[in-house]
C-alpha cells in the first residue's frame, strides 16, 4: 500500500539517484523535489517544485504539511549542517537525516578530527589552527607530507594536497587570508598524507544499528590518470577490488561502531547516512573525513546495487524512527560503475545554458542527471557536473565497458562534453612504480594471514593429548606430559626457509651467511616460546648439485647451530631438474627445543598496563623483505656488486647478505624475568608484537625514535618511496627481538642484556580500548 509521500530536497545526481530508488518503492505514493533537475523532472512518481526555497526551513516545513508529506530526505550537506531535521522534527515529520549538533561531523573538520582523537578512531596525525601564523610555523616544524582542510563547508573543494612546503604556505594563505573558501577557511585541519587506496562506505543508521553498502571508489581528479584539480567526483566504481570480509570487519569494528557509540556518548546519536572517506593504509583503515549524507558520485554507484527486494523508503524510515534493526538491507553479487560527464572548462568556468539530447539507455545501464534543466521540454546544462552514466555488470570490466559503449553510442550528447576515460584504472592497474609496498614486489602479507585463518579448521583436527592443534604463534608445541610421558616437558618445534634472500647469495656466489639465517629464523621463534633449541634439520633443494655451494651452505647451517647451542642431526638434499634453474637451489630449515611448562612463554596472564617494551637491535633487514629489497636495489640501478650507499665498506651484497642475528644464548639467562618475546619477522614490528601480547586486552604503545634505525632500512625508504607505516610492516626497521617485562625489572634485565645485546625502551603496554590497533606505533610522521 502507497503511504508515502517524500520530500527531497536538493538538484544533483544525487538526488535523482535517491528518486529513482525511491519512486521503486510500492510503500512511496509521490516525490516532490525541491529544486530537483531535468532528470527528477521524468522521474516515475516525481515532480520538481519551484515555489518554496531549499534554504527556507519554514516554508519547507509549511509546504511538507499542506502537502501529506511523511518523510523527509535531505540530500546536500548544507541543509542539514544549517539544522533543517530540528525544524522537521519539532513538526512531527520523519526526517532521514542527522541532528545540527551530529551534522558537526560534516560541519566542522576541527569537531570530527577531535571526536576522533576523543573516542581513538584510527585517523591521521593533524593540528587545528586559527592563526595563519602559526599555522605556517607549523608547516616549517614538520616533515612529512601534509593535507590542508578548511574546516567548514567548500562545496566538495576545500581539500588541498600541495606537493612542496611552498605549496602548502600559498594554499594557507589562499584559505585563511584571501578566503577564497570563505569562512569555511577561518580555521584549517593540518593534517599528515596518508599513502594507500581511497575508498569510501555509506552507512545507514538509527543511532544504534548499522547497515553499511558496499565499499566504492571515487575519482576526484579531473583528467585520465588522475591528474589535474580536484573535483566532485568524475566517476565511481563498487565494489572494490580489495574489499575483503577482514577489511569490513576492520572498519566496522575499528572505525564504524566506535563512531556511533561515541556520538551517542556525546548525546547527539546519529541518525540518517554516514559516508566515511577511508584510506586504505599499509597499517588498516582510516578515517580522512566523514560526510553525513549520500555522497556523489557513490550514491549512483551503489544504489543500483540493491536488491529489488530492499526497499529504500523502509530503510529510511526505520533509521528515522530507530527500527533500523528490524530491516533487511540486500545487496546484489554484481559490480557497478558510474562516468560522469562534465561541461567543458570544469572545475573552472563552464558555460550554462547549452543544449542536451539524451536517448533511453540499453537494458543494465541507467543515466542520472546532475546540472541539467528541463524547461518547456527542452533539457539544458545548469552545472559543472553535467550527467552520468551507469551500468551493472557480472563483472567490473563488464560494468565499466557497459558504461563507455554507452556513451560511444551517442546516447548523450552536449557541446564541450568531456568525460574521463579510465574510470576503474585503479581496480585494473599495473603495479605501481610511485610509492612501493611488499604486496607490489609479490608478497602479499594479508594473503598469507587469510591462508593461516583458512586451514585452521583442518589443522584442528589434528589434535591429539598435548598438542593444541592451533597455529599463529611462533612455534608449535607438543606436551610430552599429556603423551604418557610423566614429568616430560614441552617440545616446541619451529619451521623456515631463508626466502628471496637466497637470490642474492646466488648472485654473490656466498651460500655460508644464508645457511645461518636458516638457524637462525627457527631457533629465534624457539626461543620466544621460551624453548632451548636442541636440534636443528635442513633440507636443500637443487636442480643439480653444486658440491661447493651445497658444502658452504652446510657449513653456515653449522655456524648458526653452534650460535644457538644446538645440534645439527640430519638433513636432507634433493636434486630435481626441472624443478629449479640452473644454480637455484631453496632451502628450508626445522628446529626443536623444550621448554619447562612453568616456563613457558609467553605469559599473557601476568602481562599488565604499564609493562615495558625493550627492543634488541638486529643487525640489518635479516631475512625478511627481500622482495621489496631486491625491487629496489633495481629501481636504484644498482649491482649487488655496487658499493653499498648506506655502507662505503662493504658492497650492496656483502651488505645485505649480512646473517640474521640469533638471540638465543643472549636470552636464556633472563627468560624467567620475561613476560613475553616477538621475533620480528614476517610482518614486521606491527604484526609481529602482537603476537605475545593477550588478544583484546593489552596493545603495544611503541615510540618511534626511541631506538636507533640502521642506515640500510633510511634507504630502503627514500629509494623505493615506501611510507613509513609499510616499512614497519614490512621489516624490522632495526629491532630484531620486542620483549615485554615488568616495569621493575626492567632495567635489571636491560642492564643484562646490555653485556651481548644493544638494548632499547622502546614502550609499554596500554588497555586495549574498542577500536585501538594491538599495536601502535606513534611518532612514525617523524620519520622524514
Amino acid at each position: 500500500m502507497a503511504d508515502l509521500r517524500v520530500l527531497l530536497i536538493g538538484s544533483g545526481g544525487r538526488e535523482h539517484a535517491l528518486a529513482w530508488k525511491l519512486s521503486q518503492s510500492p510503500r512511496v505514493e509521490r516525490i516532490l523535489v525541491v529544486p530537483g533537475n531535468g532528470g527528477t523532472a521524468t522521474c516515475p512518481k516525481t515532480a520538481n517544485v519551484r515555489s518554496v526555497s531549499a534554504e527556507n526551513f519554514t516554508g519547507l516545513v509549511d509546504f511538507s504539511k499542506s502537502n501529506g508529506i511523511n518523510l523527509v530526505v535531505p540530500g546536500p550537506e548544507a541543509p542539514l549542517v544549517d539544522g533543517v531535521e530540528d525544524f522537521f522534527r519539532k513538526a512531527g515529520i520523519p526526517c532521514f537525516g542527522p541532528s545540527k549538533e551530529a551534522a558537526r561531523l560534516e560541519g566542522s573538520k576541527t569537531y570530527s578530527k577531535d571526536f576522533m582523537r576523543k573516542y581513538e578512531i584510527p585517523t591521521a596525525a593533524y593540528e587545528n589552527f586559527s592563526d595563519h601564523d602559526k599555522a605556517t610555523r607549523y608547516l616549517d616544524s614538520v616533515g612529512h607530507d601534509v593535507v590542508i582542510k578548511a574546516t567548514g563547508l567548500a562545496a566538495g573543494k576545500g581539500v588541498i594536497l600541495p606537493q612542496t612546503k611552498d605549496e602548502a604556505k600559498d594554499a594557507l594563505k589562499k584559505i585563511m587570508v584571501d578566503k577564497v573558501f570563505g569562512a569555511a577557511g577561518d580555521e584549517v585541519v593540518i593534517e599528515e598524507l596518508l599513502i594507500g587506496d581511497e575508498l569510501s562506505v555509506l552507512t545507514f543508521c538509527d543511532g544504534y544499528t548499522t547497515k553499511s553498502l558496499p565499499l566504492a571508489q571515487d575519482h576526484k581528479r579531473i583528467f585520465d590518470g588522475d591528474q589535474g584539480p580536484n573535483t566532485g567526483g568524475m566517476g565511481c566504481y563498487a565494489p572494490t577490488n580489495i574489499t575483503t570480509r577482514e577489511l569490513m570487519e576492520r572498519i566496522d569494528t575499528e572505525i564504524l561502531k566506535p563512531t556511533i557509540s561515541g556520538m551517542r556518548r556525546e548525546r547527539q546519536p546519529f541518525r540518517g547516512v554516514l559516508f566515511t572517506g577511508l584510506m586504505i593504509t599499509s597499517a588498516g583503515p582510516k578515517v580522512l573525513e566523514y560526510n553525513v549524507r549520500f555522497g556523489d558520485p557513490e550514491t549512483q554507484t551503489v544504489l543500483p546495487l540493491l536488491s529489488a527486494d530492499t526497499d529504500l523508503a523502509d530503510i529510511m524510515l526505520a533509521c528515522a524512527e530507530g527500527y533500523l534493526d528490524n530491516c533487511q538491507l540486500k545487496v546484489d553479487n554484481k559490480f557497478s560503475a558510474t562516468v560522469v560527464l562534465a561541461a567543458g572548462g570544469y572545475p573552472g568556468p563552464y558555460a550554462k545554458g547549452t543544449l542536451i539530447y539524451v536517448r533511453d539507455p540499453p537494458n543494465g545501464s541507467t543515466i542520472f542527471h546532475a546540472g541539467t534543466k528541463l524547461s518547456e521540454s527542452q533539457l539544458t546544462t545548469s552545472g559543472g557536473r553535467v550527467i552520468a552514466v551507469n551500468s551493472v555488470g557480472n563483472s567490473l570490466r563488464e560494468a565499466v565497458d557497459a558504461c563507455y559503449a554507452v556513451l560511444s553510442s551517442g546516447v548523450i550528447e552536449f557541446d564541450g562534453m568531456f568525460f574521463r576515460k579510465d574510470i576503474a584504472h585503479r581496480a585494473f592497474r599495473e603495479t605501481s612504480e610511485a610509492a612501493l609496498t611488499y604486496a607490489q614486489a609479490g608478497v602479499d602479507i594479508q594473503a598469507g594471514n587469510h591462508f593461516v585463518e583458512n586451514i585452521k579448521k583442518a589443522v584442528a583436527s589434528t589434535k591429539r593429548p598435548g598438542a593444541d592443534a592451533e597455529i599463529g604463534g611462533f612455534g608449535g608445541e607438543l606436551d610430552l606430559s599429556q603423551c604418557g610421558y610423566q614429568d616430560a616437558p614441552i617440545l616446541v618445534g619451529a619451521i623456515d626457509g631463508v626466502g628471496t634472500k637466497l637470490m642474492i647469495a646466488q648472485s654473490m656466489k656466498r651460500h655460508d651467511t644464508v645457511g645461518v639465517d636458516l638457524v637462525a629464523m627457527n631457533v629465534n621463534d624457539l626461543i620466544v616460546q621460551g624453548a632451548t633449541p636442541l636440534m636443528f634439520l635442513d633440507y636443500y633443494g637443487c636442480s643439480k648439485l653444486d658440491l661447493a655451494s651445497a658444502a658452504s651452505f652446510v657449513e653456515g647451517v653449522a655456524d648458526g647451530c653452534r650460535q644457538a647451542g644446538c645440534a645439527l642431526v640430519g638433513g636432507e638434499t634433493a636434486e630435481m631438474p626441472g624443478m629449479y634453474q640452473g644454480e637455484d637451489y631453496d632451502a628450508a630449515g626445522c628446529a626443536v627445543g623444550a621448554v619447562a611448562a612453568s616456563n613457558r612463554l609467553p605469559r599473557k596472564d601476568a602481562m599488565a598496563e604499564g609493562d615495558v617494551l625493550l627492543g634488541l637491535a638486529s643487525h640489518g633487514v635479516h631475512s625478511n623483505g627481500f622482495s621489496l629489497v631486491r625491487r629496489i636495489v633495481q629501481r636504484a640501478g644498482l649491482e649487488y656488486t655496487s658499493e653499498a650507499p648506506w655502507d662505503s665498506s662493504r658492497t650492496v651484497g656483502e651488505s645485505l647478505l649480512t646473517p640474521t642475528r640469533i638471540y638465543v644464548k643472549s636470552l636464556l639467562p633472563v627468560l624467567a624475568q620475561i613476560k613475553g618475546l616477538a621475533h620480528i619477522t614476517g610482518g614486521g614490528l606491527v604484526e609481529n608484537v602482537p603476537r605475545m601480547l593477550p588478544e583484546a586486552r593489552l596493545a603495544a604503545d611503541i615510540d618511534f625514535g626511541s631506538w636507533d634505525i640502521p642506515p640500510v632500512f633510511r634507504w630502503l625508504k627514500a629509494n623505493g618511496g615506501v611510507v613509513p607505516a609499510e616499512m614497519c610492516r614490512t621489516f624490522n626497521v632495526g629491532l630484531g627481538m620486542v620483549i615485554t617485562v615488568d616495569a621493575s625489572e626492567a632495567d635489571a634485565v636491560a642492564r643484562a642484556l646490555a653485556a651481548s645485546e644493544k638494548v632499547f625502551r622502546i614502550g609499554r603496554l596500554l588497555p586495549r580500548e574498542q577500536g585501538r590497533p594491538a599495536c601502535v606505533i606513534r611518532n612514525l610522521e617523524s620519520w622524514v
